[in-house]
């Protein structure tokens, strides 16, 4: 829960995101597979208020028995009013049928391509609702496996997966900075680091020294 307190006031020039902390974090997750099952585990141990749906009316079952989260009904997840919408399940769950919907004030969630397109980013901007870049945000996934190469370390995943914290901070202040949307801050912020990573002479790679790199 502390990252989700954290997005809201890192991301505060966009957002009035200041909630009695005697009230509780409030977070809806759509979509309960074992990514949204065990945000809510995580989250219900951290004393937040849970809503939940699912089309597998069993694990809306699970939620509600061991986190005593409250069941909603699919269509109407988008309406309920919480701090944290974290979309879980399919894609695209940002669209003209559902952002006008939206009630929260940070969207961020483990679904991939929440978006149905770029330019809804800058809608929900307009909207005062900060969204965490997908990739972004899901990026200990891939950080988790980059480490399996060299021989995993648990530690050093876990504190590399740490860092998503402050690129996500420096992607917010972009935004605000250049008065563009989040993704397309997430998207300047990557483009930048390839352009630096061109203009190296050299750079390591698991099981090889270096790489050393031909301008052609």
């Amino acid at each position: 829960m502390d990252l989700f307190q954290e997005l809201g006031e890192r991301g505060h020039e966009q957002v009035s995101f200041f909630h009695d902390p005697d009230s509780g974090l409030k977070v809806s997750v759509q979509g309960l597979g074992h990514v949204g099952m065990y945000l809510c585990e995580y989250l219900h141990k951290e004393g937040a208020e849970l809503f939940v749906t699912d089309i597998d009316q069993s694990l809306m079952g699970q939620a509600v028995d061991n986190f005593s989260a409250t069941p909603v009904e699919p269509d109407a997840i988008y309406e309920v009013d919480v701090d944290v919408y974290a979309p879980c399940a399919l894609g695209a769950t940002v669209n003209p049928d559902t952002i006008d919907k939206l009630k929260c004030t940070i969207i961020s969630g483990s679904a991939n391509n929440q978006l149905i397109e770029n330019n809804f980013g800058m809608e929900l901007k307009k909207r005062n609702i900060l969204y965490a870049p997908d990739y972004a945000i899901n990026a200990g996934g891939l950080i988790n496996v980059s480490n399996e190469l060299e021989g995993y370390n648990r530690e050093r995943a876990f504190s590399q997966a740490e860092g998503i914290y402050e690129t996500l901070s420096e992607i917010f202040h972009r935004s605000n900075k250049e008065e563009i949307s989040t993704n397309e801050a997430s998207d300047r912020q990557a483009e930048d680091r390839i352009k630096k990573i061109g203009e190296l002479k050299s750079f390591y790679l698991p099981y090889k020294k270096s790489f050393k790199i031909r301008n052609v």
